[in-house]
C-alpha cells in the first residue's frame, strides 16, 4: 500500500492562469508559498526563514473557483497529490517538473470585492465534488405563528450528573 497526499497552507504568488482545453474543461495553475519561521538555535545561530514554492493544478471546477476568487497574496488551503512530469524545452533540454493537483481548495481569506459583486464568506472550501461558486443568497425563514403559553404542572427537580467531588469532602477511594 502506497499513500500520495500532500497538505499545503500557503500564500497564492500570483493570479491563476487558466487555460481552456477541449470540451470546455478548465484547467488553471498558480504558484503557492509556503515559509517555515526562522529560529535561533542554542549556541546564537540564525537560522533564517526559508520559503518553498509550489506549482499548484486544480481542473474543471476547482478551476472555475481558482479563476473567479483565487488572488494574489490570499492565504489558501490545499490537498492533493504529488506528481512529477519530465518535458523537452525549445533547445531540447530535458526538464523536470513537479506539480501539485489540488483535489480539494479552501480560500482562508476573504475575497476582495470586485465589479459590484458582494463579498463571500469568510472561509470557503471547494472539493472534488464541491466545486460550484458559492452564491450569495440569504433565505427568509417563514414566520413561525405565536405559541400561547401552557401551563404546566410543577415539575419534581431532576437529579444533576455528578462531577467531581464536591468542596470540603475528602475523597475516600482507593485509587
Amino acid at each position: 500500500m502506497s499513500v500520495n497526499k500532500v497538505i499545503l497552507i500557503g500564500n497564492v504568488g500570483k493570479d491563476p492562469d487558466v487555460r481552456y482545453l477541449e470540451n470546455n474543461v478548465r484547467v488553471a495553475n498558480f504558484p503557492l508559498a509556503t515559509t517555515e519561521r526562522g529560529y535561533t538555535m542554542s549556541n546564537g545561530t540564525q537560522v533564517p526563514d526559508r520559503t518553498e514554492w509550489h506549482t499548484i493544478v486544480v481542473w474543471r471546477g476547482l478551476a472555475e473557483v481558482a479563476e473567479k476568487y483565487v488572488r494574489k497574496g490570499a492565504r489558501v488551503y490545499i490537498e492533493g497529490k504529488i506528481k512529477s512530469r519530465t518535458y523537452e524545452d525549445k533547445m531540447g533540454n530535458r526538464r523536470y517538473i513537479t506539480e501539485i493537483y489540488a483535489e480539494d481548495m479552501q480560500i482562508l481569506t476573504r475575497p476582495q470585492i470586485q465589479d459590484g459583486q458582494q463579498p463571500a464568506q469568510n472561509q470557503q472550501q471547494y472539493g472534488a465534488n464541491q466545486y460550484s461558486a458559492p452564491a450569495a443568497q440569504t433565505f427568509a425563514q417563514p414566520a413561525m405563528p405565536t405559541a400561547q403559553p401552557v401551563e404546566q404542572p410543577a415539575a419534581e427537580p431532576v437529579a444533576q450528573p455528578f462531577i467531581g467531588a464536591p468542596t470540603g469532602m475528602d475523597d475516600d477511594l482507593p485509587f
